[in-house]
């Protein structure tokens, strides 16, 4: 009996493992990965062979117009000095089966770069993905940008920096919509002044020590009348300093009139808030299906 007590938890691992692999099998049948594509050119002084590219997965079924499907531009987060586009397979899977073209990037990290870096690396993976993205099957005028974490405040800087994307290959900015799941970093110069919280020089490392780049890398500060649309999904049990400058963007952008879906869903923390993306039909994808028209 001693013995079978001590098996059953590895049974039930392997249970659950076998479970999650039949899951993932499933998922990805319908859709094709394209893996590890360098959105730097190889010969520019700064390429980085392991952060400088990106995955595509589309559907395996031909887009119902001849325009494409809507694309998503998933950015990864992790403080600003980890994470890793292959953690999140599994948001392009569940994309790419329920009709769109997902992108999901690595991006250079802290502290060999700091965040002027990093968002000028997204802002490139974007300019990939609007030059290269129908032959994937993705409509380039249909591009939207999605972020959990660090990565929602990078979203939101493309979304609201002009001046970014023109400096990466991008006069116009293609950006149709941004999808916010539980951003950090929407307004780090207030964060960085006030060193509330234990802990909070840390995020020096990414920033550095300059408040005006602290306010030029805080999307909070470049709202402005006719925004692309976002949508907001935040945890109910966050850290404060997401709820909190989330509800101030929010607030900023009413004031331009744009009204932006703000979802609190009770109960979740900020890591569960990007892990429910593994549910197909969980919240998150019930409001971006609508939100990308897919």
């Amino acid at each position: 009996m001693r013995r079978f007590l001590l098996l059953t938890p590895v049974a039930l691992l392997l249970a659950v493992i076998v479970v999650v692999l039949a899951t993932e099998y499933v998922v990805a049948r319908p859709s094709h990965r394209t893996k590890d594509v360098a959105y730097v050119a190889a010969t520019a002084p700064d390429f980085d062979k392991e952060r400088h590219l990106l995955d595509v997965y589309a559907p395996k079924k031909t887009a119902p117009n001849a325009a494409g499907y809507p694309v998503v531009l998933f950015i990864h987060g992790g403080s600003w000095t980890s994470g890793n586009k292959d953690f999140y397979s599994f948001v392009g899977r569940r994309l790419a089966k329920q009709g769109m073209v997902a992108v999901v990037i690595n991006y250079r990290l802290a502290p060999a770069v700091h965040v002027p870096e990093q968002a000028a690396d997204c802002a490139r993976a974007l300019a990939w993905t609007v030059a290269n993205i129908k032959q994937y099957g993705g409509d380039p005028a249909r591009v939207f940008v999605m972020g959990h974490s660090a990565g929602g405040g990078l979203a939101a800087l493309l979304t609201t920096d002009d001046e970014l994307l023109a400096r990466n290959g991008l006069p116009q900015n293609p950006v149709r919509g941004a999808i916010m799941d539980d951003p950090a970093g929407l307004d780090m110069y207030s964060y960085l002044k006030e060193l509330k919280y234990e802990g909070d020089a840390k995020y020096k490392v990414p920033f550095g020590n300059d408040p005006a780049v602290w306010k030029e890398m805080s999307p909070i500060y470049k709202i402005k009348p006719n925004l692309p649309p976002f949508i907001f999904y935040i945890g109910g049990e966050t850290y404060p300093s997401i709820s909190g400058s989330s509800g101030r963007f929010r607030d900023r952008l009413k004031a331009t009139g744009q009204a932006p879906p703000y979802t609190i869903i009770p109960g979740r923390h900020h890591v569960p808030m990007v892990l429910q993306l593994y549910w197909q039909h969980n919240i998150i994808y019930q409001g971006l299906l609508k939100f990308v028209g897919a």
